[in-house]
């Protein structure tokens, strides 16, 4: 009788230290919310470079075109890499920046920006060609 009092003692205890399963099914519906709720308006731009310009040409660009989110209120978020696919698809181009724009008004607001039309001058003596893709986020 003893050790049945002490498994069920053991047992309550337990319990009331597991949360509840209405709780936890709460939090992850209120999380697929939050996230669900993050709309985000992609703006991919792919460049590539004439042959005659060098390292440091290159990294001139991608230097201004990364300080523009600090001039830029509109730029939500910012990325780059250089391209190491080995499919061989990539026509060229070797660099992607990958900018995030909460609205279509922000990024309509980014495009003639004066900080933006500065970073084209820079761009524009080492450019081939460029690649732009918008597009809204979906999960």
């Amino acid at each position: 009788m003893k050790k049945t009092a002490i498994c069920a003692g053991l047992l309550l205890a337990v319990m009331s230290c597991q949360p509840q399963a209405t709780e936890k099914k709460e939090e992850k519906i209120i999380e697929k919310k939050i996230i669900k709720m993050d709309d985000a308006l992609r703006h991919v731009v792919l460049f590539k470079f004439k042959d005659e310009a060098s390292e440091a040409d290159v990294q001139k660009v991608v230097d201004a075109f990364m300080e523009l989110p600090e001039k830029i209120d509109e730029i939500k978020a910012i990325e780059w890499g250089i391209n190491n696919s080995p499919e061989g698809l990539d026509q060229g181009f070797t660099h992607c920046f990958f900018l995030t724009f909460a609205s279509e008004e922000d990024r309509d607001a980014y495009l003639p920006h004066p900080d933006h039309k500065a970073f084209g001058a820079i761009l524009g003596p080492y450019l081939d060609k460029v690649l732009v893709v918008d597009y809204w986020a979906k999960r």
